[in-house]
């Protein structure tokens, strides 16, 4: 008879390891979602049309990464696991193609365009092979829901505090670096976030165990799993509310240079701006309490409140033209946020037990999702915020047309105010009390 797990069964040592899994990902991550546009467009000297349809393009090509790196876990046989060799395997290669991104060859127009398929493509593959194994390898580590919670929450921690970091810190750190050579100070920031990135994932491998698994239903066929995954009605709702937060955090922060750019004509404003997001963590921190009351599903939808009212705050600093306003805005915001994206590896590792108890335990497979929400949505939020500057117009590095600038408030204020309300109805429908009663009755 299996010993009824514990919420000792970690210890520090593998809690603080696992947590910094997501550092490391984020610390070149948050660099492509927040300044790759700008990179491309601004330093690298692409157009916004030819970025808009290298990202569509990405983002088809995660349609099938993110799946697919989940069946090669699934279907991963090794003395170290399903999940945990990916660390191993592939942190190098991803560090590597996280600098090359950012080398700028002084090649023709066709060759810089084709530099940035080849270099961004395979980054993107790249990232999912190690970001998609932290999710899926959580449930394997422990069974007992409050340790769950505790180490999704210091997972987000970690991932949130080097988004806060990425966000205040880059742009200096190119200034630092570049000494008025921008392309310098951007390829030698991201070798300093790479080189980091690679040393943190190579400490997760070394100190994580992965634990429980269920021998019988440990491999099966995809034919299998599929059936399973459409009967999994909890896993397809938070896949949907994943694609839309991301969605949501792509046209936004994508948007959030260029506002502070060409409508305030200050962009050293967006450290300071980016600074507040720090907030994030009480949001994660909160998350124990709460869900430990309230259960995840109504603490994400309060999340998501706090979002958007503080999304509203935002809406009032950007119309009356009040930084203070829109300061406090962004801190409340960013309260929502990390509630809502902290109980995301911790919701999807109750939709893998629930797999379980419908008769699969494809850990990787279900947690594909979070990957393919994230790139999906970050796609094609970056592709609808490409497009739209190029429809309006915009010129790199300069005054720009009252259309253009119509489209910033529209990306920054009411787009993210939209998928606000569309996240809301999604939770609504979110079965919890369902699912849980049928982990527990399992013995999951």
């Amino acid at each position: 008879m299996q010993k009824k797990p514990t919420a000792q069964q970690t210890k520090w040592p593998e809690r603080i390891s696992y947590g910094l899994s997501d550092a490391a990902d984020n610390l070149v991550f948050q660099v492509m979602t927040t300044y790759l546009l700008y990179f491309y467009t601004d330093i690298y000297g692409l157009s916004a049309g030819a970025v808009a349809l290298l990202f569509l393009i990405a983002r088809v090509a995660d349609v099938f990464e993110s799946p697919v790196v989940g069946l090669m876990i699934d279907h991963t046989h090794s003395r170290f696991g399903k999940s945990r060799p990916f660390f191993l395997w592939y942190a190098l290669p991803y560090a590597v193609f996280a600098v090359l991104t950012f080398v700028t060859p002084d090649w023709s127009a066709n060759g810089k365009l084709l530099w940035a398929y080849a270099t961004y493509l395979i980054l993107g593959f790249l990232y999912t092979a190690v970001n998609l194994p932290i999710t899926s390898v959580l449930p394997t580590l422990t069974q007992n829901q409050q340790e769950l919670t505790l180490l999704g929450v210091i997972r987000q921690f970690f991932g949130s505090s080097v988004q806060i970091i990425v966000a205040v810190f880059t742009l200096p750190l190119v200034a630092f670096f570049g000494r008025g050579n921008d392309q310098h100070g951007f390829l030698l920031t991201m070798a300093l976030f790479a080189g980091i990135s690679l040393l943190l994932i190579l400490n997760t491998f070394v100190h994580i165990r992965e634990r429980f698994t269920q021998k019988k239903i440990a491999h099966q066929p995809f034919r299998v799993v599929a059936k399973i995954a459409v009967r999994n009605k909890p896993w397809l709702i938070l896949s949907g509310v994943i694609f839309t937060y991301w969605l949501l955090t792509a046209i936004k922060n994508q948007t959030t240079v260029y506002y502070f750019k060409y409508t305030l004509h200050n962009q050293n404003l967006v450290s300071w701006a980016n600074s507040f997001t720090f907030s994030s963590l009480i949001g994660v921190l909160l998350i124990i309490s709460i869900a430990g009351h309230y259960g995840n599903k109504h603490t994400m939808r309060l999340g998501m409140l706090i979002g958007l009212a503080g999304q509203l705050v935002i809406a009032g600093g950007v119309y009356l033209r009040q930084l203070w306003l829109l300061f406090f805005g962004i801190l409340v915001n960013s309260i929502g946020q990390g509630m809502i994206v902290g109980l995301v590896s911790i919701m999807l590792a109750d939709t893998i037990r629930y797999g379980i108890t419908l008769g699969a335990q494809a850990e990787g497979f279900f947690a594909s999702s979070n990957d393919f929400g994230v790139n999906l949505g970050l796609g094609i939020g970056g592709l609808v915020t490409a497009g739209l500057f190029d429809l309006t117009g915009y010129v790199p590095n300069t005054s720009q047309n009252a259309t253009t600038l119509g489209m910033i408030d529209l990306n920054y204020v009411w787009l993210p105010l939209l998928l606000y309300g569309i996240l809301l109805l999604l939770i609504h429908f979110y079965p919890e009390k369902k699912m849980l009663t049928a982990i527990r009755e399992h013995h999951l």
